[in-house]
């Protein structure tokens, strides 16, 4: 299914136009872009050359989720140009049915460069990466609810969305107010609040629309220092005291681990050690870790060590995307018992078939989508 399907140029996704498509486990919405990482350690002043990626949140999660073995369908727009090329073929080979995703000839696809490093949660934060994005006027910020099909969007058993379309243009701001609302027939809606300060200086209404737009989602993830951030709330049990709409929330707490909530129950799990390369896409994958086990119905404990697994993958990595373990290997590790998890220490190349080199747990080894609140 992982067709390259390009539509003509400027061509509106019509209702009649979307009647090959089928369903999905999931469908991700929102802009990627190609990624440009240094090829040496350094200010992006003095890198001299840099290696060709791509990267966005969305279709990150998209990708990761084919390569665990769901179907994953993105939707957006790209140029009609050699980057929109490059995006559209490199999601597709991971398996991600990208039919729905439209050519513009009047406007770019993304490119972004970046250094090695986590992104910056608040003004101020010394360690975080150096990132330079140009995307503003991007085919993918003229995305609207004119111009998607909504049998393409709402083709899924989940709707993966998040905070980054809201930021790109007053359309997509439009486009994610209608996703969010609950409309009759809308699958389940899961928001990744992903707050992108650079994209929201000067615009104050950010942390208002990224809280109503959460309201009204059935699966939430926001992390702890991102919501302190954004809305001054400072713990898990406050975030959930101002999101109760939503029937899951996730609360990521850092190298803490995370805790879920569902309805009034909260559980808690702790990440396990990891020997980092880079932090960029960490959030992604654990989105797409929590989302894979949910397809499954696993519990809630299962759900988190899944994510806390599938970021873990792609914090051992220097790019975006990282290739997950093996299904029945991160469901070993998901099943050990809590002394056994505490001890486990992940680090590049973990994600072989096997225990094997890189995953060191030093103890003794061991659907329907129910997102909404009830």
């Amino acid at each position: 299914m992982a067709a390259s399907g390009q539509r003509p140029a400027g061509e509106r996704a019509s209702e009649r136009g979307a009647r090959d498509i089928v369903s999905v486990d999931v469908v991700c919405l929102g802009e990627s872009m190609v990624t440009f990482l240094p090829s040496t350690p350094g200010r992006l002043a003095d890198v001299p050359s840099f290696h060709r990626g791509i990267g966005g949140a969305e279709s990150n999660v998209a990708c990761a989720l084919a390569a665990a073995g769901h179907t994953a369908r993105w939707v957006s727009r790209v140029g009609a140009d050699g980057f929109g090329d490059h995006l559209v073929d490199a999601v597709a080979a991971y398996g991600v049915d990208t039919s729905a995703v439209q050519r513009d000839p009047h406007r770019p696809t993304g490119v972004y460069f970046r250094t090695a490093g986590e992104r910056a949660a608040a003004p101020g934060d010394g360690d975080a990466a150096e990132v330079v994005y140009y995307r503003t006027g991007s085919a993918a910020s003229a995305m609207s609810l004119a111009n998607l099909s909504r049998r393409a969007v709402w083709g899924g058993r989940i709707l993966h969305l998040s905070g980054i379309t809201a930021a790109l243009s007053a359309t997509c701001r439009g486009l994610m107010r209608g996703l969010t609302a609950r409309t009759p027939g809308r699958p389940p809606v899961s928001f990744d609040v992903n707050h992108r300060m650079h994209l929201w200086q000067g615009d104050a209404r950010g942390p208002r629309l990224l809280l109503d737009l959460a309201r009204g989602a059935d699966l939430v993830l926001v992390g702890e220092d991102e919501a302190e951030a954004v809305w001054g709330i400072s713990g898990a049990a406050a975030v959930r005291e101002a999101l109760p709409e939503p029937g899951v929330l996730v609360v990521k707490q850092g190298a803490k681990g995370a805790t879920a909530f569902a309805g009034d129950r909260a559980s808690f799990e702790p990440a396990p050690a990891v020997d980092v390369v880079a932090h960029v896409g960490a959030g992604d994958a654990f989105a797409a870790g929590f989302l894979s086990a949910t397809l499954r119905g696993l519990p809630a404990r299962a759900r988190l060590r899944h994510g806390h697994l599938m970021a873990a993958a792609a914090l051992t990595v220097p790019g975006d995307i990282a290739v997950p373990p093996a299904r029945a290997h991160a469901d070993r590790l998901a099943a050990l018992d809590g002394r056994a998890w505490g001890t486990l220490r992940l680090g590049p190349g973990w994600t072989g078939h096997g225990t094997g080199a890189g995953a060191r747990p030093q103890g003794p080894a061991g659907h329907q989508v129910e997102v909404r609140r009830q």
